[in-house]
């Protein structure tokens, strides 16, 4: 109790000073002077300020190490492509994908699947190092589906003549040796 009375007591002498303490100006201080002179420098604008580059590197989230930043690419881009799987374009390319039935027709609309996939995602993407990784991953996929050991097929249009099949040579054979067992006597 008393120490709530001396709490109340000195917080209303200080009021009651902070009350007291705006008449203790002079009233000949002149707060406005009126001075025609003018200043031989510019008066500070305050402090110097960075450039906007310095700025912008400041607020830009530092890297926490290569695996980390990977680690973090990886969970963003997990979640575009949970968002991304059930959008109605890309379910009707996948089915569309699914239902070819030849293999070259099937890496066709693979092909165009993976443009409509990986192109929601990249709208979708927020940094431009998941745009980058994006990317890669979309080189990647688009890789996969080419071929490039498969001999395609002469195409009569294109060229008047079609291009001619090399022909094997036939493997020979070595003659088998028999061999006899030796009789030891």
């Amino acid at each position: 109790m008393k120490k709530c009375g001396l709490i109340f007591s000195s917080a209303l002498l200080i009021a009651a000073l902070m009350m007291h303490g705006q008449e203790a100006a002079p009233p000949s201080v002149d707060l406005f002077p009126e001075q025609e002179e003018p200043s031989p420098t510019p008066p500070p604008n305050g402090p110097e300020l960075p450039e906007l580059k310095e700025l912008d590197d400041s607020f830009k989230p530092k890297s926490l190490g290569k695996e980390a930043d990977a680690l973090q690419v990886h969970a963003l881009w997990r979640q575009l492509k949970n968002r991304t799987v059930n959008d109605p374009d890309v379910q009707a390319a996948k089915k569309y994908a699914q239902a070819a039935r030849t293999d070259l027709e099937k890496r066709k609309r693979l092909s165009s699947y993976y443009e409509v996939y990986y192109q929601r995602m990249s709208a979708l993407a927020t940094t431009p190092e998941l745009k980058v990784a994006l990317q890669a991953l979309k080189d990647t996929h688009q890789a996969v589906l080419a071929q490039p050991r498969v001999r395609p097929s002469p195409t009569p249009e294109l060229s008047g003549t079609p291009s001619p099949t090399p022909t094997s040579t036939p493997f020979k054979k070595k003659a088998k040796e028999k061999h006899k067992k030796k009789v030891r006597k």
